[in-house]
């Protein structure tokens, strides 16, 4: 008896449909037959700042619909767009090796590197995280709001006369453009988003058999780093868009997690960190959240004007 074929819902956007693609190969070299569905979301369709048009979920609820409904078997998404509340009939059913987690500053044509902006830098991101960090390194720097597909906003860095542009380094590795980055931020000096890097798997609870094949790409250290994260974003109440940052490592059969939470202009930053066993990532994440509760975080978070 055949295997069922796998619909495979993406997004139609350039970065989205590789990273399908790619999920789609891995998927038919174990011998599983996929099917590419396009669907567009309210975050391919609609302009201007993130938080103003529909904030976190932007570019997964369509997705998640399509599941639900059985339009589609699988939706891969990028994991730090994905809200951190689970959805009572859906997983995500396997992580796959995660990609670099940094974020990249590509910069026009004269600029070296991050400490050569000129000062008062007019600088585009969409990230109000980037832009709380961005600040906090260089409170000189003019920070403006930037949308579209990687593409677009490679082209805006010219045409809107941007000194430099933040995108994160794994989508441009994906895309073949890294050759693009000026200047890729360490870790811990630009914390990265949750699950920057990461794919989310995302299928039905009950669709036993396709969990049965995506299981089969996933990464199981960059799973529990990954849930680590969404754990500890969760207890934060805060979502995609608030100025949060996390990273995690793997080092000796420990799993360690450092968040970060800022105000919006980068001038009070609270830090934390914890370690446990990778198994044990869900609490690790609410442990580091709590230790930034307890460091003032959940001021930052509330004051939507600072």
């Amino acid at each position: 008896m055949s295997q069922p074929t796998i619909r495979l819902g993406t997004r139609a956007s350039k970065l989205a449909l590789t990273q399908s693609n790619w999920v789609k190969s891995q998927l038919e070299a174990h011998g599983h037959a996929v099917d590419l569905i396009e669907i567009k979301t309210e975050g391919d369709i609609k302009t201007g700042p993130l938080a103003q048009i529909g904030g976190q979920g932007l570019f997964t609820k369509r997705l998640q619909i399509a599941l639900v409904e059985k339009e589609v078997d699988l939706a891969v998404h990028s994991m730090k767009d994905l809200p951190t509340e689970d959805h009572a009939d859906l997983m995500i059913a396997s992580v796959p090796e995660r990609e670099n987690t940094s974020d990249a500053l590509i910069c026009r044509d004269g600029i070296a590197d991050f400490q050569s902006l000129p000062q008062d830098a007019k600088i585009g991101t969409g990230s109000v995280r980037r832009a709380a960090q961005l600040l906090h390194l260089r409170p000189d720097l003019k920070i403006h709001d930037i949308r579209g597909n990687v593409d677009t906003r490679l082209e805006k860095l010219t045409s809107e006369g941007f000194d430099g542009i933040i995108l994160a380094c794994a989508g441009l590795n994906r895309m073949g453009l890294s050759e693009r980055i000026t200047h890729a931020f360490g870790e811990t000096e630009l914390l990265p988003a949750v699950g920057q890097g990461a794919l989310a798997l995302e299928i039905r609870k009950a669709d036993a058999a396709t969990n049965q094949a995506v299981k089969k790409l996933s990464h199981d250290e960059s799973f529990s780093r990954a849930m680590a994260e969404r754990s500890m974003l969760r207890r934060l109440f805060a979502g995609c868009l608030a100025p949060v940052g996390a990273v995690t490592r793997i080092e000796d059969g420990r799993l360690s997690l450092t968040g970060v939470v800022l105000s919006r202009d980068g001038k009070v930053r609270i830090e934390a960190q914890a370690s446990s066993k990778p198994q044990s990532a869900i609490e690790l994440g609410v442990e580091v959240a709590e230790k930034l509760f307890a460091d003032g975080a959940q001021a930052l978070l509330e004051d939507r004007a600072s």
